[in-house]
Protein backbone atom coordinates (compact mmCIF):
# COMPACT_ATOMS: atom_id res chain seq x y z
CA UNK A 1 0.00 0.00 0.00
CA UNK A 2 1.30 3.35 -0.53
CA UNK A 3 0.34 6.55 1.26
CA UNK A 4 1.09 9.72 -0.03
CA UNK A 5 -0.47 12.37 2.13
CA UNK A 6 3.00 13.29 4.21
CA UNK A 7 5.17 12.88 0.97
CA UNK A 8 7.85 16.17 1.10
CA UNK A 9 8.84 17.79 -2.25
CA UNK A 10 12.59 18.09 -1.96
CA UNK A 11 13.69 19.31 -5.45
CA UNK A 12 12.03 20.53 -8.94
CA UNK A 13 13.19 20.90 -12.30
CA UNK A 14 11.03 22.46 -14.80
CA UNK A 15 11.15 22.24 -18.53
CA UNK A 16 8.79 22.91 -22.01
CA UNK A 17 8.38 19.78 -24.15
CA UNK A 18 7.01 20.58 -27.65
CA UNK A 19 5.57 18.02 -30.63
CA UNK A 20 8.16 16.99 -32.08
CA UNK A 21 6.69 16.66 -35.49
CA UNK A 22 4.98 20.14 -35.35
CA UNK A 23 9.00 21.31 -35.42
CA UNK A 24 7.99 22.61 -31.55
CA UNK A 25 11.12 23.29 -29.49
CA UNK A 26 12.52 21.47 -26.49
CA UNK A 27 13.41 23.94 -24.28
CA UNK A 28 15.34 22.52 -21.23
CA UNK A 29 15.98 24.69 -18.00
CA UNK A 30 19.26 25.36 -16.49
CA UNK A 31 18.96 24.48 -13.37
CA UNK A 32 16.16 23.53 -10.64
CA UNK A 33 13.87 25.30 -9.59
CA UNK A 34 13.58 27.11 -6.18
CA UNK A 35 10.83 26.36 -3.92
CA UNK A 36 10.83 29.48 -1.55
CA UNK A 37 7.38 29.08 0.07
CA UNK A 38 5.59 26.91 2.26
CA UNK A 39 1.90 28.14 0.38
CA UNK A 40 3.91 26.80 -3.06
CA UNK A 41 4.66 23.19 -1.46
CA UNK A 42 1.08 22.89 -0.18
CA UNK A 43 -0.25 24.13 -3.90
CA UNK A 44 2.29 21.92 -5.76
CA UNK A 45 2.05 18.44 -3.43
CA UNK A 46 -1.91 18.97 -4.32
CA UNK A 47 -1.04 19.59 -8.13
CA UNK A 48 1.05 16.61 -8.48
CA UNK A 49 -0.44 14.06 -6.17
CA UNK A 50 -3.90 14.31 -5.77
CA UNK A 51 -4.90 12.07 -9.08
CA UNK A 52 -3.16 8.51 -8.94
CA UNK A 53 -5.18 5.70 -7.26
CA UNK A 54 -2.89 4.20 -5.07
CA UNK A 55 -4.30 0.92 -5.37
CA UNK A 56 -4.06 0.19 -9.56
CA UNK A 57 0.29 -0.07 -9.61
CA UNK A 58 2.21 -0.67 -12.76
CA UNK A 59 5.84 -1.94 -13.39
CA UNK A 60 8.16 -0.94 -15.98
CA UNK A 61 8.02 -2.76 -18.95
CA UNK A 62 10.19 -3.64 -21.97
CA UNK A 63 9.21 -5.20 -25.71
CA UNK A 64 11.17 -7.67 -24.78
CA UNK A 65 10.04 -8.03 -21.54
CA UNK A 66 13.59 -7.09 -19.39
CA UNK A 67 12.22 -4.23 -17.63
CA UNK A 68 16.33 -3.31 -17.46
CA UNK A 69 16.26 -1.99 -20.88
CA UNK A 70 13.43 0.55 -20.28
CA UNK A 71 15.10 4.08 -20.13
CA UNK A 72 12.96 5.13 -17.48
CA UNK A 73 13.90 2.45 -15.34
CA UNK A 74 17.37 3.45 -15.39
CA UNK A 75 16.72 7.30 -15.33
CA UNK A 76 14.75 6.59 -11.71
CA UNK A 77 17.47 4.05 -10.57
CA UNK A 78 20.52 6.39 -10.97
CA UNK A 79 18.35 9.61 -9.29
CA UNK A 80 17.54 6.80 -6.04
CA UNK A 81 20.95 6.09 -6.04
CA UNK A 82 22.11 9.78 -6.25
CA UNK A 83 19.58 12.58 -5.62
CA UNK A 84 21.39 15.41 -6.07
CA UNK A 85 21.94 13.58 -10.21
CA UNK A 86 17.82 14.87 -10.76
CA UNK A 87 18.41 17.82 -12.73
CA UNK A 88 20.73 15.80 -15.25
CA UNK A 89 18.20 12.76 -15.52
CA UNK A 90 15.68 15.47 -16.00
CA UNK A 91 16.65 16.62 -19.02
CA UNK A 92 17.68 13.04 -20.56
CA UNK A 93 13.45 12.36 -19.29
CA UNK A 94 12.48 15.29 -21.16
CA UNK A 95 14.65 14.05 -24.54
CA UNK A 96 13.14 10.77 -24.38
CA UNK A 97 9.20 12.28 -24.00
CA UNK A 98 10.01 14.85 -26.57
CA UNK A 99 11.52 11.84 -29.06
CA UNK A 100 8.21 10.19 -27.99
CA UNK A 101 5.65 13.76 -28.87
CA UNK A 102 5.44 12.64 -32.34
CA UNK A 103 1.34 12.26 -32.94
CA UNK A 104 -0.09 15.55 -34.82
CA UNK A 105 -2.67 15.33 -31.55
CA UNK A 106 0.11 15.73 -28.85
CA UNK A 107 -0.15 19.00 -27.23
CA UNK A 108 3.45 20.52 -25.99
CA UNK A 109 3.37 21.76 -22.21
CA UNK A 110 5.60 22.20 -19.56
CA UNK A 111 7.68 18.84 -17.96
CA UNK A 112 7.78 18.51 -14.15
CA UNK A 113 10.48 16.19 -12.64
CA UNK A 114 9.91 15.91 -8.74
CA UNK A 115 11.45 14.44 -5.89
CA UNK A 116 9.82 13.23 -3.20
CA UNK A 117 10.52 12.11 0.49
CA UNK A 118 8.83 10.71 3.12
CA UNK A 119 6.58 8.33 0.97
CA UNK A 120 4.71 5.32 2.82
CA UNK A 121 5.08 2.19 1.10
CA UNK A 122 3.85 -0.53 2.59
CA UNK A 123 4.78 0.96 5.85
CA UNK A 124 7.91 1.98 5.32
CA UNK A 125 9.02 5.75 4.62
CA UNK A 126 10.62 5.91 1.09
CA UNK A 127 11.52 8.44 -1.78
CA UNK A 128 9.70 8.66 -5.00
CA UNK A 129 10.14 10.27 -8.53
CA UNK A 130 7.62 12.11 -10.26
CA UNK A 131 6.69 12.83 -13.53
CA UNK A 132 4.12 15.34 -14.70
CA UNK A 133 2.98 16.84 -17.97
CA UNK A 134 1.13 20.25 -17.58
CA UNK A 135 -0.70 20.92 -21.03
CA UNK A 136 -3.73 22.76 -20.91
CA UNK A 137 -3.67 26.62 -19.35
CA UNK A 138 -6.34 28.37 -18.33
CA UNK A 139 -7.19 32.37 -17.95
CA UNK A 140 -7.73 33.59 -14.75
CA UNK A 141 -8.49 37.09 -13.13
CA UNK A 142 -5.93 38.32 -10.35
CA UNK A 143 -7.38 41.32 -7.93
CA UNK A 144 -4.53 43.13 -6.12
CA UNK A 145 -5.50 46.12 -3.70
CA UNK A 146 -2.93 49.23 -4.02
CA UNK A 147 -3.61 52.94 -2.39
CA UNK A 148 -7.77 51.41 -1.56
CA UNK A 149 -8.29 50.67 -5.12
CA UNK A 150 -8.88 47.48 -6.33
CA UNK A 151 -6.70 46.70 -9.57
CA UNK A 152 -7.91 43.81 -11.82
CA UNK A 153 -5.73 41.78 -14.17
CA UNK A 154 -5.61 38.95 -16.34
CA UNK A 155 -3.06 36.21 -16.61
CA UNK A 156 -2.76 32.66 -17.33
CA UNK A 157 -1.72 29.34 -15.64
CA UNK A 158 -2.04 25.50 -14.88
CA UNK A 159 -5.54 24.57 -12.52
CA UNK A 160 -4.03 23.39 -9.81
CA UNK A 161 -6.68 20.66 -8.92
CA UNK A 162 -5.24 18.29 -11.91
CA UNK A 163 -2.60 17.43 -13.52
CA UNK A 164 -2.91 16.43 -16.99
CA UNK A 165 -0.70 13.25 -17.23
CA UNK A 166 1.16 12.22 -14.48
CA UNK A 167 3.58 9.53 -13.05
CA UNK A 168 5.12 8.66 -9.76
CA UNK A 169 8.31 6.05 -9.75
CA UNK A 170 8.34 5.03 -5.73
CA UNK A 171 11.51 3.59 -4.71
CA UNK A 172 10.17 -0.08 -3.90
CA UNK A 173 9.97 -3.63 -5.61
CA UNK A 174 13.08 -2.28 -7.88
CA UNK A 175 13.69 -5.98 -8.49
CA UNK A 176 10.86 -6.21 -10.46
CA UNK A 177 10.46 -2.65 -12.23
CA UNK A 178 9.47 -0.38 -9.43
CA UNK A 179 6.07 0.35 -8.35
CA UNK A 180 4.84 2.96 -10.62
CA UNK A 181 1.36 5.41 -10.54
CA UNK A 182 0.04 6.41 -13.23
CA UNK A 183 -2.79 9.06 -14.51
CA UNK A 184 -4.07 10.68 -17.77
CA UNK A 185 -6.87 12.66 -17.37
CA UNK A 186 -6.92 14.02 -20.96
CA UNK A 187 -8.04 11.08 -23.26
CA UNK A 188 -8.34 7.02 -23.22
CA UNK A 189 -8.02 7.26 -27.13
CA UNK A 190 -5.06 5.69 -28.75
CA UNK A 191 -3.19 8.51 -29.46
CA UNK A 192 -3.33 9.70 -26.19
CA UNK A 193 -1.84 6.52 -25.70
CA UNK A 194 2.11 8.17 -25.95
CA UNK A 195 1.96 8.60 -22.20
CA UNK A 196 1.49 5.48 -20.82
CA UNK A 197 3.27 2.56 -23.37
CA UNK A 198 5.32 4.63 -25.46
CA UNK A 199 6.54 6.57 -22.98
CA UNK A 200 6.39 5.24 -19.58
CA UNK A 201 6.30 1.57 -21.27
CA UNK A 202 4.44 0.30 -17.89
CA UNK A 203 2.43 -3.07 -17.06
CA UNK A 204 0.10 -3.70 -14.60
CA UNK A 205 1.26 -5.13 -11.55
CA UNK A 206 -0.32 -8.46 -10.78
CA UNK A 207 -2.27 -7.80 -7.27
CA UNK A 208 -5.66 -8.19 -6.48
CA UNK A 209 -6.76 -4.96 -7.59
CA UNK A 210 -5.08 -5.59 -11.38
CA UNK A 211 -6.60 -9.04 -11.51
CA UNK A 212 -10.20 -7.85 -10.23
CA UNK A 213 -10.31 -4.71 -12.58
CA UNK A 214 -9.10 -6.48 -15.66
CA UNK A 215 -11.72 -9.79 -14.43
CA UNK A 216 -14.57 -7.47 -14.50
CA UNK A 217 -13.50 -5.70 -17.77
CA UNK A 218 -13.26 -8.82 -19.25
CA UNK A 219 -16.53 -10.05 -18.41
CA UNK A 220 -18.59 -6.91 -18.94
CA UNK A 221 -16.76 -7.23 -22.60
CA UNK A 222 -18.21 -10.51 -23.39
CA UNK A 223 -21.66 -9.94 -22.03
CA UNK A 224 -21.58 -6.71 -23.82
CA UNK A 225 -20.28 -7.12 -26.96
CA UNK A 226 -19.49 -11.06 -27.60
CA UNK A 227 -22.65 -12.69 -26.16
CA UNK A 228 -24.82 -11.03 -28.63
CA UNK A 229 -23.48 -12.06 -31.29
CA UNK A 230 -23.12 -15.59 -30.33
CA UNK A 231 -26.51 -16.21 -28.70
CA UNK A 232 -30.24 -14.84 -28.70
CA UNK A 233 -30.36 -13.31 -25.59
CA UNK A 234 -32.06 -10.03 -25.16
CA UNK A 235 -30.46 -6.81 -23.14
CA UNK A 236 -32.77 -7.52 -20.15
CA UNK A 237 -30.85 -11.18 -19.73
CA UNK A 238 -27.58 -8.87 -20.53
CA UNK A 239 -28.28 -7.13 -17.60
CA UNK A 240 -29.13 -9.98 -15.48
CA UNK A 241 -25.80 -11.16 -16.43
CA UNK A 242 -24.23 -7.81 -15.52
CA UNK A 243 -25.92 -7.65 -12.03
CA UNK A 244 -25.23 -11.10 -11.28
CA UNK A 245 -21.48 -10.58 -11.99
CA UNK A 246 -21.23 -7.43 -9.66
CA UNK A 247 -22.92 -9.08 -6.90
CA UNK A 248 -20.64 -12.44 -7.26
CA UNK A 249 -17.93 -9.54 -6.58
CA UNK A 250 -19.75 -7.95 -3.67
CA UNK A 251 -20.20 -11.40 -1.85
CA UNK A 252 -16.98 -13.64 -2.12
CA UNK A 253 -13.59 -12.42 -1.08
CA UNK A 254 -11.68 -14.60 -3.52
CA UNK A 255 -12.83 -15.55 -6.80
CA UNK A 256 -11.96 -18.89 -8.14
CA UNK A 257 -13.72 -19.12 -12.53
CA UNK A 258 -15.26 -22.26 -12.25
CA UNK A 259 -17.05 -20.89 -9.56
CA UNK A 260 -17.65 -17.68 -11.21
CA UNK A 261 -19.08 -18.96 -14.45
CA UNK A 262 -21.35 -21.82 -13.28
CA UNK A 263 -23.11 -19.00 -11.03
CA UNK A 264 -23.21 -16.13 -12.95
CA UNK A 265 -23.95 -18.23 -16.65
CA UNK A 266 -24.94 -21.16 -16.08
CA UNK A 267 -25.27 -22.52 -19.32
CA UNK A 268 -22.69 -25.12 -20.46
CA UNK A 269 -22.84 -23.25 -23.84
CA UNK A 270 -22.20 -19.94 -22.98
CA UNK A 271 -19.56 -20.68 -20.21
CA UNK A 272 -17.38 -22.40 -23.29
CA UNK A 273 -18.01 -18.88 -25.02
CA UNK A 274 -16.70 -16.94 -22.30
CA UNK A 275 -13.40 -19.64 -21.49
CA UNK A 276 -12.64 -19.12 -25.18
CA UNK A 277 -13.13 -15.59 -25.10
CA UNK A 278 -11.07 -14.93 -21.82
CA UNK A 279 -8.13 -16.39 -23.85
CA UNK A 280 -9.05 -13.87 -26.95
CA UNK A 281 -8.52 -11.44 -24.54
CA UNK A 282 -5.66 -11.73 -22.37
CA UNK A 283 -3.87 -12.39 -25.38
CA UNK A 284 -4.96 -8.80 -27.31
CA UNK A 285 -4.13 -6.89 -24.36
CA UNK A 286 -1.60 -8.91 -23.15
CA UNK A 287 -2.78 -9.40 -19.40
CA UNK A 288 -2.41 -11.90 -17.25
CA UNK A 289 -5.37 -12.81 -14.97
CA UNK A 290 -4.77 -15.95 -12.63
CA UNK A 291 -7.77 -18.60 -12.42
CA UNK A 292 -7.86 -17.90 -8.65
CA UNK A 293 -7.84 -14.67 -6.91
CA UNK A 294 -8.36 -12.57 -3.67
CA UNK A 295 -10.95 -9.76 -4.65
CA UNK A 296 -10.10 -5.97 -4.19
CA UNK A 297 -13.09 -4.21 -2.60
CA UNK A 298 -11.55 -1.01 -3.97
CA UNK A 299 -11.55 -2.62 -7.98
CA UNK A 300 -14.90 -3.66 -7.29
CA UNK A 301 -16.53 -0.04 -5.83
CA UNK A 302 -14.88 1.79 -9.55
CA UNK A 303 -15.70 -1.04 -11.93
CA UNK A 304 -19.08 -1.50 -10.73
CA UNK A 305 -19.78 2.20 -11.87
CA UNK A 306 -19.58 1.20 -15.58
CA UNK A 307 -21.98 -1.97 -14.79
CA UNK A 308 -24.90 -0.56 -17.03
CA UNK A 309 -28.32 -1.82 -15.21
CA UNK A 310 -30.47 0.52 -17.41
CA UNK A 311 -32.79 -0.79 -20.16
CA UNK A 312 -33.25 1.93 -23.08
CA UNK A 313 -36.53 1.45 -25.27
CA UNK A 314 -36.95 3.66 -27.60
CA UNK A 315 -36.69 7.34 -26.81
CA UNK A 316 -39.78 6.58 -24.34
CA UNK A 317 -38.85 4.79 -21.27
CA UNK A 318 -35.75 4.02 -18.97
CA UNK A 319 -36.23 0.57 -16.71
CA UNK A 320 -33.80 -0.06 -14.28
CA UNK A 321 -33.39 -3.44 -13.95
CA UNK A 322 -31.56 -4.07 -9.86
CA UNK A 323 -32.14 -8.40 -9.64
CA UNK A 324 -34.64 -10.65 -9.98
CA UNK A 325 -34.92 -10.95 -13.69
CA UNK A 326 -37.94 -13.51 -13.31
CA UNK A 327 -40.31 -10.37 -12.42
CA UNK A 328 -39.46 -8.71 -16.46
CA UNK A 329 -40.67 -10.94 -18.99
CA UNK A 330 -40.55 -9.78 -22.96
CA UNK A 331 -42.91 -10.25 -25.81
CA UNK A 332 -44.15 -9.00 -28.92
CA UNK A 333 -48.02 -8.44 -29.80
CA UNK A 334 -50.01 -9.17 -33.21
CA UNK A 335 -48.74 -5.88 -34.70
CA UNK A 336 -45.21 -6.73 -34.29
CA UNK A 337 -44.72 -4.66 -31.73
CA UNK A 338 -42.44 -5.18 -28.79
CA UNK A 339 -42.98 -5.26 -25.18
CA UNK A 340 -41.81 -5.70 -21.54
CA UNK A 341 -44.18 -7.16 -19.28
CA UNK A 342 -42.96 -5.88 -15.54
CA UNK A 343 -44.12 -7.94 -12.13
CA UNK A 344 -43.97 -6.08 -8.46
CA UNK A 345 -45.75 -7.09 -5.30
CA UNK A 346 -45.52 -3.03 -4.17
CA UNK A 347 -45.36 0.25 -5.62
CA UNK A 348 -43.88 3.42 -3.99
Amino acid sequence: MINLKNAKLESLCVHQVGNKTKGEELLLSQSTTPLHSEKLLKTLHKFFLSQFNVNELYSFSFSNDDFTMNPLFNYALGIFSMPNSLFKNSIDIAKLLYENSTHPQIKSGNLFIAYFSHVNHNEQLTEAIGIFKAENKQSFITIEEAQNQFVLDCDSGFNSRKMDKACLIVNGNGDHGFHVLVADNLSKSSDAQYWKEDFLNVKPCSNEYNHTKEFLNLTKTFVVEKLKDDFEIDRADQIDMLNRSVDFFKNNEQLEKESFVKEVFADENIIKSFMDFDKEYCVQRDVVIDDCFEISPQAVKKQARFFKSVLKLDKNFHVYIHGNKDMIERGEDENGRKFYKLFFDEES
